[in-house]
């Protein structure tokens, strides 16, 4: 009974927390793609504002979805059930995110801190580049994790198929007036 309601506070947590985190990046991705075809210095001065708090944004939504994804595989694994594939894939790609993370686009977060906006260095669109690629990678490991949950929460229990009641006999009998000619 209690790893039920863990699972399914796992569950809608997981699915929460992606999903905000997915539609978080899809923004961010919308942002940068849109800053491409600004100068240097607007793009330094727009990188400054997104720096300001949009990292502690991610990490209150991924940090959160990994646990809650990574609590559903342990109460399914404890319960001695199969974890879904769709919940495992969530996890690997959630962590993932988690490692492109922290060896991409940190290091390049406070490498950009440090740029002067009437300045920036002479490689600044390469950064930006290298940058906006994990992001995009990010991104779209997102959105698929996120819909690896939403396939978790709407799958059927293992071994179960939806099916129709089954009904009585449809078919009158022989007495009855509707198998009668008239």
């Amino acid at each position: 009974m209690l790893d039920s309601l863990v699972a399914r506070i796992a569950r809608w947590a997981g699915l929460f927390f992606s999903g905000v985190f997915a539609g978080f990046l899809v923004a961010v991705l919308v942002l940068e793609s849109s800053l491409r075809r600004f100068d240097r210095h607007t793009y330094t001065q727009v990188r400054h504002v997104e720096l300001d708090s949009l990292d502690r944004l991610a990490a209150v939504t991924l940090l959160p979805a990994l646990i809650a994804t990574a609590s559903l595989l342990a109460v399914t694994y404890r319960a001695r059930r199969r974890p879904r594939w769709s919940t495992l894939t969530a996890l690997v790609l959630l962590v993932g995110i988690l490692v492109l993370t922290l060896v991409v686009n940190l290091p390049i977060n406070a490498d950009q801190l440090d740029w002067n906006a009437q300045a920036p260095p002479a490689d600044w669109a390469t950064v930006r580049d290298h940058w906006q690629i994990a992001h995009g990678v990010r991104t779209a490991a997102a959105v698929l994790a996120f819909g690896a949950l939403i396939a978790d929460a709407t799958a059927t229990p293992h071994g179960t198929r939806r099916t129709t009641p089954h009904r009585a006999n449809t078919t009158p009998p022989e007495e009855s007036p509707l198998r009668q000619r008239t």
